[in-house]
């Protein structure tokens, strides 16, 4: 039977080229179907992994108790940052302003998001990852900003150099900084104190970031909070906060892109089928001739299921190609709902992506081959060598 699948199965591969026409109809659509499926992942997986990787396992996060995960919605007292200082565990700690201004985008001019952190110089310890690769960093006590490198390249007027306007006064750029990728490159860094002063946030912070002695182990300085009346503060590891940030935007882009490809599938499917419907149409004759020289009709139905899985397979790369040399590395941002800011981030088509890619395509290739497949098999002999 073996011998019979694979001679069968050959012919058919063979005669491909002498239906280029309606075997493209397969390989377009289904490459089309793969293509939008990748590049959709790719945008989640991208946007997830700029998140995570803006956390580190000796790093925490102090909000206010009860601010939802947002540093936008948190604010700290003094007593309360003076007191998260004296605590065991923590190694250095950094209080931080986090607000947000409304600045151009480039691509679209028009006014979007864009985080301002007023920071400590401890802030640079915390997060060494943050270098600066043009420029300076700012000084303390004056207008002066440090810009990420991707809100550089994403908003107008955030060059080295250039000045841009916030709070009625002017700021100026003498920096650009880089952090492996992560979400700060879609910030902008100023002095923690003069940050306070242009937004008339005196005396009080947004979050603290901490550096803690034990990497991950956050429990006991939860418990140090609750068991001070006057202190209302919630701790939380930093690759748990990006984590829960991304979450969200992460499903809502994965479940927009299964469906837009299930859409797509349906239409590419029933092309399939129509194709190869047609296919065994016209080889009517043929495949008769076949089964009464001995061929079983298990051998025809492999076979009409080789040729649409393989037609399915060379849209599938087709597909997966144009996903990968399209969108793989392209920068875009997006509203990143648990910090109601842009964060910019690379598509990332990975490996395991193209893989689910590839399946779609051979799941496509086999539905759609199918019922051909068992109509060619049911064939009456005698009726198909009259061609009825």
């Amino acid at each position: 039977m073996l011998a019979q699948i694979f001679q069968i199965s050959l012919l058919n591969l063979r005669n491909l080229p002498q239906r280029l026409g309606s075997s493209s109809v397969i390989v377009v659509g289904i490459g089309g179907v793969v293509a939008v499926l990748v590049a959709i992942l790719a945008m989640a997986a991208g946007f997830s992994a700029t998140l995570n990787r803006s956390g580190a396992p000796d790093r925490a996060i102090v909000l206010r108790g009860g601010s939802s995960s947002a540093e936008l919605s948190s604010t700290i007292d003094n007593q309360s940052r003076q007191f998260v200082g004296t605590l065991d565990g923590v190694r250095l700690s950094s209080g931080e302003l986090y607000t947000v201004a409304d600045i151009p985008k480039r691509a679209t001019l028009l006014p979007s998001n864009v985080v301002i952190r007023g920071v400590e110089q401890s802030a640079f310890e915390i997060r060494p990852e943050v270098r600066i690769i043009e420029g300076r960093n700012f000084s303390p006590g004056r207008n002066e900003l440090i810009a990420g490198r991707a809100a550089s390249e994403q908003f107008v007027g955030i060059d080295l150099g250039e000045s841009v306007e916030l709070r009625q006064s002017e700021w100026e750029i003498v920096g650009i900084f880089e952090a492996d990728g992560s979400a700060y490159e879609s910030e902008l860094w100023t002095d923690l104190a003069i940050a306070q002063s242009a937004f008339r946030r005196f005396n009080t912070i947004s979050s603290m970031r901490l550096q803690l002695e034990q990497p991950g182990v956050t429990d006991p300085l939860q418990e140090a909070f609750d068991n001070n009346p006057s202190i209302d503060l919630a701790v939380t590891s930093e690759e748990e906060f990006f984590r829960s940030q991304s979450q969200f935007l992460t499903t809502l882009i994965t479940g927009f892109g299964y469906g837009v490809a299930l859409i797509m599938a349906v239409g590419a499917m029933f092309a399939a089928l129509n194709t190869m419907y047609a296919a065994v149409s016209t080889r009517t004759v043929e495949i008769a001739t076949l089964r009464a020289l001995g061929f079983g009709a298990t051998p025809v139905v492999v076979s009409v299921l080789a040729e649409a899985v393989a037609l399915a397979l060379i849209g599938g790369l087709l597909g997966a190609a144009v996903a990968w040399f399209g969108f793989n590395g392209y920068t875009v941002s997006t509203l990143n709902q648990g910090s109601f800011s842009q964060v910019a981030f690379d598509f990332a088509v990975s490996p395991d992506i193209l893989v689910t890619g590839i399946v779609w395509a051979l799941s496509l290739g086999l539905a759609g081959g199918l019922f051909p497949a068992l109509q060619a098999a049911r064939m009456p002999i005698t009726r198909a060598l009259r061609g009825d």
